[in-house]
């Protein structure tokens, strides 16, 4: 039996390129870039060439970029950091029901230092409205944290929309591309975003590493104290394989930008087709025209994700609810709850498929043949 792995949203294996890279890194380079002799100069030259790299694909400045253990670290770095280091201008900050636990958490802990957090509803493709944004909107908001794509449904929010929106307001403007990056075309002067948060496990890269962008002048209390690395902004030494790795996958990810949207949205297509022609039946969930190529979330009337999900693993198919799975129970998805409310049915009988590296046609329908002999089985 063959296992597919369809839950690259979750995290994605490394391209074979990126552990060559880290690899010769590991063997042959091992100073510490902040020592100035020629072992320190040689880390240094590595760390400055990915910075490079990965400031040149959201066309940001090389001194904006801060390298991070990963999506959440950056997350936490933009919104605690900017909100500490901004409160004497305000304390209110607006986010959505939707977002990622790295954002909501971070607001969470916000609250109970003394923060305001309004949390702005989505409609039923999991999209903010522009106008609630602006009607959200006050003298005291400090920062707008909306994420580009949302990791459950694939929703792609309006973000140019919000940014046009705060250019005549004094708030700060934050969005988690952890999902979006390397499938999207993402230009922060575009964009008007004054912080982004990207992660190097979803795009083929190494956990452990990602990078936050901060636009100069951008006022941020540091997460961690210590050296003067990045710039004071995020003290430790660098942690040179990783960071050469994440350069990598960021150069790959963009060389093979086209190559990989038209695929995954062929599979996409293939796996509805597929269910369709077998008889099952399934809603899609997320936007049909604001959508990221490789997320697909369906429900499948009359089943429940649990059953789902185990029978899948059985049958070799490696997919997601999204949701939190703890002590054998599995928690509503609050993406779910937020679009459609705590009564639906869709937030028990939903599940994600999410395509990458080394997936192909073949195994797509033979997704869709396991899915939809389960489906079958479960509504008999």
């Amino acid at each position: 039996m063959e296992r597919v792995y369809l839950d690259h949203a979750a995290t994605s294996p490394m391209n074979p390129e990126v552990i060559e890279e880290m690899t010769s890194v590991m063997k042959e380079t091992f100073g510490n870039p902040s020592s100035i002799h020629s072992f320190g100069r040689e880390s240094r030259h590595i760390v400055d060439h990915a910075r490079t790299k990965i400031a040149q694909s959201i066309h940001a400045d090389y001194n904006d970029i801060i390298f991070t253990s990963g999506g959440t670290e950056a997350d936490n770095l933009a919104i605690i950091g900017l909100a500490e280091g901004n409160k004497a201008k305000g304390k209110h900050i607006i986010t959505s029901q939707a977002e990622h636990h790295a954002v909501l958490h971070a607001c969470k802990y916000l609250e109970s230092q003394g923060f305001e957090v309004t949390y702005l509803p989505v409609d039923e493709t999991g999209r903010v409205s522009v106008n609630d944004v602006e009607k959200a909107l006050r003298e005291d908001t400090i920062l707008v944290t909306i994420m580009y794509g949302n990791n459950e449904v694939g929703t792609i929010q309006p973000i140019q929309e919000i940014g046009q929106l705060l250019k005549h307001h004094t708030a700060y403007f934050h969005t988690d591309a952890v999902q979006a990056f390397g499938l999207m075309k993402i230009n922060v002067n575009e964009l008007d975003v004054d912080l982004l948060s990207v992660s190097g496990h979803k795009i083929n890269g190494p956990k452990g590493i990602g990078f936050l962008y901060v636009r100069k002048n951008v006022e941020l209390q540091p997460g961690i104290y210590g050296g003067e690395q990045e710039r004071k902004r995020r003290a430790g030494t660098e942690n040179v394989a990783a960071i050469a790795g994440l350069g990598k996958a960021v150069e790959l990810a963009q060389e093979s930008m086209e190559e990989k949207n038209s695929s995954y949205n062929e599979f996409k297509q293939i796996l509805r087709e597929n269910l369709r022609d077998s008889g099952i039946l399934f809603e899609e969930n997320g936007s049909l025209e604001y959508g990221l190529p490789h997320v697909l979330n369906l429900s499948f009337p009359g089943t429940d994700v649990e059953s789902l999900l185990v029978n899948l693993d059985m049958s070799g198919i490696a997919v997601s609810s999204g949701s939190a799975c703890t002590a054998g129970s599995i928690e509503p998805s609050h993406v779910l709850v937020a679009m459609y409310g705590k009564q639906s049915v869709k937030i028990r009988n939903s599940i994600r498929f999410s395509f990458g590296q080394g997936n192909t046609k073949e195994q797509i329908v033979q997704t869709a043949e396991e899915v939809g002999k389960i489906v079958k089985r479960l509504t008999s």
